[in-house]
Formats: structure tokens, sequence, C-alpha cells
């Protein structure tokens, strides 16, 4: 059902991480049947360990370059393949590896484990060294990818170990983030709001590193839409708005606001019309652009969020495609994700908090209990009162993640906090909003976010963690600095510097980086 936090945005088949396995045409065919067999059962205990984001697919021992190559091209050219996983069961000499990882342009993840979690002290020979030596070819494996810069996570312990596989899921996630926005095409109804800097970017760059693209529309384009919306499938959105929410007096059928709840409607209709037909997964507004429109879209970008789609406030098309990518990644999980801004602060009595919250467009998927569905003026955009969700978000750990355009390159932002119930009750502020303690400190966190160039919009996840965020950015080739426990300004602030000297360095060397 549409706004109700699951996302129908997504591929239409499971996401695929393929599963290689190398050895080599020197132990023979008993010995490789041995190794083809302990492989599938590799496969089959990581499927059974714990919940991994995408099937796990098997495919035949690899003993040769020129299959190598194959099924890494073939990975490439596969759609639901969104990363491989390579594992060396026995010695693989790694110069057969070369020109396959050379071709290779989906994530990879090394896994070192073997088949037993013990020795079998007693019984162990020649026999059995030879056949189980993950951990003379993975070295192997290790060092070719290392010589030739291959961009990859490396995990290392025995199949069976539920931490084990839980990072093997995070970073499946990841892969599926990346893969998503690698395929994004993001719509932006407006310009940028005026004279804001941070919103701004190179599109041009975002395409070329990132793969999303981004073009503008016309908002009357949209108001077409909206304006050809039929009157049936406005009462079918708006029954199911009395059905999921508390609908504020005046809304329900009947009462004096309820037009205004019927154009929000027309609004969500049009716009999810307009975001089909185009193959759109994300989208921004701008309320100094609203054209034709009566209200400034609430309640339609809320439940488009809670669908999987990105969304940007003021034409930020990159905390739109940034949040587009998380919610992919959290599919499943059962846990929200949201655009947000810090607005607020809380510096005491009691613990330093931060408010969160945006005009109009938080995303129900991180609400405590039942949204109200409310209208109330705005005192910016010149329109009618629009209609809007309003709901304090879920408690719990959390991370805030933001990306900025430094003009030489693109540089993620995030923070870990653990989202917390407001000190009072909230009786006069007519918004969805998060109140949150950020990781160290308020103070310190505040410094580190301001000294990094971070923007004032950001992703709320409740479902991703920094773990997935780093893998994503590390497959991106994408600075991120996490400010958490252990940030110091001090320590931040040299963080900034060797960074700044890495990519500045790594941008003039030739390769891959």
């Amino acid at each position: 059902m549409p706004g109700t936090g699951g996302s129908t945005i997504s591929t239409t088949t499971t996401p695929q991480i393929w599963f290689l396995t190398g050895s080599q045409h020197l132990y023979g065919p008993e010995t490789l049947q041995q190794v083809a067999e302990q492989s599938q059962e590799i496969q089959r205990t990581l499927t059974a360990t714990g919940p991994v984001a995408a099937e796990l697919v098997w495919q035949p021992v690899l003993t040769d370059a020129a299959a190598i190559r194959q099924v890494m091209l073939a990975a490439n050219a596969d759609p639901d393949c969104v990363g491989v996983i390579a594992w060396m069961h026995t010695f693989s000499p790694a110069k057969m590896w070369i020109s396959g990882l050379d071709v290779l342009r989906k994530p990879l993840l090394h896994l070192h484990t073997q088949l037993n979690a013990a020795l079998p002290w007693e019984s162990i020979d020649m026999d059995f060294m030879n056949l189980n030596q993950a951990a003379h070819g993975d070295r192997e494996f290790g060092f070719i990818q290392t010589r030739l810069g291959v961009a990859r996570k490396t995990v290392a312990g025995h199949a069976s170990d539920p931490a084990l596989v839980a990072r093997i899921d995070g970073w499946a996630r990841a892969a599926t983030g990346y893969a998503h926005l690698r395929t994004l095409r993001l719509a932006r109804f407006g310009d940028n709001m005026r004279d804001v800097a941070v919103t701004e970017g190179d599109k041009v760059e975002a395409e070329l590193r990132f793969g999303v693209s981004v073009n503008t529309y016309g908002v009357n384009d949209l108001v077409e839409l909206v304006d050809q919306v039929a009157d049936a499938a406005i009462d079918d959105v708006v029954a199911e708005y009395a059905e999921l929410y508390r609908l504020a007096p005046g809304l329900g059928r009947g009462g004096d606001r309820h037009q205004e709840l019927r154009y929000a409607a027309r609004i969500e209709l049009g716009l999810r019309q307009f975001l089909t037909t185009g193959g759109f997964g994300a989208f921004t507004t701008n309320f100094q652009d609203l054209g034709g429109l009566r209200q400034l879209p609430g309640i339609a970008v809320q439940r488009l969020m809670a669908d999987g789609y990105g969304f940007g406030g003021e034409g930020d098309w990159k905390t739109s495609a940034l949040l587009a990518t998380v919610k992919a990644m959290g599919v499943g999980t059962g846990r929200g994700t949201s655009f947000m801004e810090d607005y607020t602060y809380h510096f005491g009595p009691g613990e330093p908090k931060i408010l969160g919250a945006h005009m109009l467009e938080v995303c129900p998927s991180i609400a405590t209990g039942q949204p109200s569905c409310e209208i109330h003026p705005l005192g910016i955009g010149d329109r009618e009162d629009p209609v809007r969700l309003v709901f304090d978000a879920q408690p719990g750990p959390a991370v805030v993640i933001g990306l900025a355009d430094l003009g030489d390159r693109f540089r993620f932002v995030a923070n870990e906090i653990e989202v917390v119930p407001p000190d009072e009750p909230l009786p006069r502020l007519p918004v969805a909003r998060a109140v949150w303690k950020p990781a160290p400190s308020l103070s310190t966190s505040a410094e580190s976010w301001l000294t990094a160039g971070g923007p004032h919009h950001t992703v709320l996840t409740q479902a991703v963690g920094v773990e997935t965020l780093q893998d994503f950015a590390h497959m991106l080739r994408t600075e991120l600095l996490v400010i958490d426990q252990q940030t110091t300004t001090a320590g931040f602030a040299d963080r900034l510097r060797w960074n700044q000297a890495y990519y500045r360095l790594a941008q003039g060397l030739p390769g891959r980086g």
C-alpha cells in the first residue's frame, strides 16, 4: 500500500551476489570436485547463518584466466548482479585473476574463510592440507588486488559466524544502493533555491562518478498531470488517508477543509504519474517555484518517500539522490530513512540535543505511532495551507549523512546519533520531527560537521549503519568522514587535512587509484 513505509520502486527481482571460488587445474579433477562441493557448502552455510540482503548465487569453480575474465564480464552485464564475492578455496595463482579483476565493474568482497571451523588435530595429513589452504590462496589473491589497486571489502572468519554474515549483509546492502544509484533518474521541479550554496553542485560530475542522471522540468509540466487526475482516484487516496492516519478535525468527508485534503491527494497522484511514467526514482521541489500548484506538496512528498523515492527540498538533488540510495540499502529491515534537516538546538538543561525537521517533508517510515494528518498555514511559498503528516520519530540508534560538492570532489559526512523522545510535548509545532543526541556531543559534532563543510540537508537512517555507508563510499571511491564517539575536534581537523592531501594526490595519479 502506498505511503506505508515499504519500497515500491526497488527492482522487481531480488538482487544477486555471485559467489566465486578460485582454484587451479594442478589439483586434478577429484580434488576440484571436492572444491566445488565444499564451495557450495560454504554458500549454503552463509545463507543459513543469517539474512543477506541479496541472493547468493554460486558459480562454477574458476581455474584459469579466460574463465575468470568471462565470469567478471558476465557479472558486469547482468542487471540483477549487484556484486561478487570471491574466495580462494585452495591456492589460485593470482596472475590468472589480473584480467578478470581489471574488467570487473561491480563491487567486490573478498571472503577469507574455510570449510572447517576447527582443525582435526588427530587426523590432519597432507591431503587435508592441500585441499584446505584458503589461508594460503587468499593471501595470494589479496596481494594481486592490492597490486592492481582494486577497491574491495575484505571479511575474515568462519561462514557459520553470524557476525561475519552480518558484515556481508551490510556490504550487500551497500552494493544494492550502489546499483540503484548507478541507474537512478532524478527529476527537479524548478531549480535551486535562490542564493543557497550547498544545494548546488556539478551534475555532470555526479553522473560520471555516481551514475545518477539529474534533469530539470517545469513545475507546470507536473501541474498538467495534477489537474487531469480523476475524482474517483482522489476518492481512493483520501479513503486511504482516513484509514492510515488520524485526520485532524475538518479534513474528513464533509469537513470545512476536506477540499484541501482532496487537492493534496490530487498532487500525490499527479506526482506519482509523472515519476512512474518518466522512470524517476527521486525528485526535488522548490517553494520559490510552484507554478500553478495551489499547495506546497507535503503529504504527497512524505508518502512518496515512504515508498522508496528520494526527495530533496529547495532543489537539493544531491540529498534526494542520497536518500533514494540509502532507502534501497535499507529495504527489508523494517526500519526507516528520511529526508532531514538540523533545525535548532537544545543546549540544556539536561543533555544537549538537536531538533531536526523540515517545512513539511519528513518521511513517515521513521514515525513512532500513527501519524496525524493535519493542515496548517505555512509562512513561505505564498500558497494555500498545505496538508502534512505530523509525528515524532521512533527512538533508537541512527545515522545522519550528507553529501557536499567541494568543487574538486564530493564528500560524504556522517554522524552517529541516538534518536530520543522530545523532553516535553511539542503541541504547537505542526510538522514531523526528530530529536537526537549526536555522538560524541553536540559541540564536537557541530564543530566537526561545520569544519567538514557538511550540508544542512541530510538523510537520517535507522535502517543502515556506518559500516555499510563506509562500504558504499568505498565502492564510489568517494570521501566519507564519520563523526562518532571517538571523534575529537583536533583529531577530526587533522583527518580533514590528511584527506585533503590524499585526494589531491590521488586525482593526479594514473591507474585505478
